[in-house]
């Protein structure tokens, strides 16, 4: 969203609430007491109380605003600033942007955000024509510790990457090219098969077809989807069957790169959350902030 459009229309934190309160009120309210969907609002207490067992619900309660202390004026000063550009925003710029006292505060904030990102994108499997490769992002490491190189090395995060790309047929020329649609990218806790398998279940439809190298960590793929066509790893391959995942790889790396510089490897997903949810947006223009707003108010109890 643009900036000054966000503050013709949020301009106080009685807005943001109003705004906050509808977006819950469409993704559905569920009660942390009994289960019910049926709820009514307390325009007295400013909190919603269940139909059922009368269990009541603050505007931040099951979201993924619960338990912050951080105003909601704030939270979607921070949204906006996160969303305003196809890439991101570091937590020290946005403390500065947001004039906000506690770097740590701000750091946290960010990362909730995008924890509500990968959640919503989570809710999502990929179908179809389904590219499948892996990439290796640099974690933060401390020089005077000595670490493993070349294969596993533990200066490298392994992460799945995936793509799903839609044949397409120019009609004059008849050559066949595709465009891609979706994207996520899992962090994956070794090399073996395993981790492969769990990421294919999690988030393939099982009428997929899918294309990868001939990596040995890829033997059991088709038990989990219709048709996987496997094809020698090398530059044609990289530039044609698995072109999208490459594409996403090299631009996620340039991505945190030029922002972060360095992430250590437990926040990695967090990062790669956002990189894909932006990227999985990139035609909605200014809606992606409304989007997002609305991953944030998802009851998740």
């Amino acid at each position: 969203m643009n900036i000054l459009k966000f503050m013709e229309e949020f301009p106080t934190e009685q807005a943001c609430k109003d705004h906050f309160r509808k977006q819950r009120e469409q993704e559905g309210l569920k009660c942390k007491k009994c289960g019910c969907t049926k709820h009514y609002w307390l325009k007295a207490k400013y909190q919603w109380q269940c139909s059922e067992c009368d269990f009541r619900t603050t505007l931040k309660s099951g979201s993924i605003m619960e338990g912050s202390k951080v105003d909601i004026h704030t939270w979607y000063k921070a949204m906006a600033f996160m969303t305003y550009s196809k890439k991101t925003i570091s937590a020290a710029e946005l403390q500065r942007q947001l004039n906000h006292p506690k770097y740590d505060t701000v750091w946290r904030l960010m990362h909730k955000i995008r924890s509500a990102m990968g959640k919503r994108d989570a809710l999502y499997q990929l179908e179809g024509a389904i590219e499948f490769d892996e990439g290796y992002f640099e974690r933060a490491t401390s020089e005077k510790v000595k670490l493993k190189r070349g294969r596993g090395s533990q200066r490298q995060i392994n992460v799945a990457v995936m793509a799903e790309s839609t044949p397409l047929e120019d009609l004059n020329t008849g050559v066949k090219t595709s465009q891609c649609r979706y994207y996520k990218m899992r962090v994956l806790t070794d090399h073996k098969a395993t981790a492969i398998n769990n990421t294919v279940k999690e988030n393939f439809s099982e009428s997929s077809i899918v294309f990868s190298d001939k990596s040995t960590s890829y033997v059991d793929i088709a038990d989990y989807v219709d048709i996987h066509v496997t094809e020698k790893s090398d530059k044609n391959t990289t530039k044609t069957t698995l072109k999208w995942v490459h594409i996403a790889i090299s631009n996620a790396k340039r991505t945190l790169l030029g922002v972060f510089h360095k992430i250590k490897g437990k926040y990695l997903q967090n990062y790669l959350n956002e990189f894909c949810y932006k990227l999985n947006r990139r035609y909605f223009g200014e809606k992606v902030f409304d989007r997002l707003t609305l991953a944030v108010a998802k009851s998740y109890w």
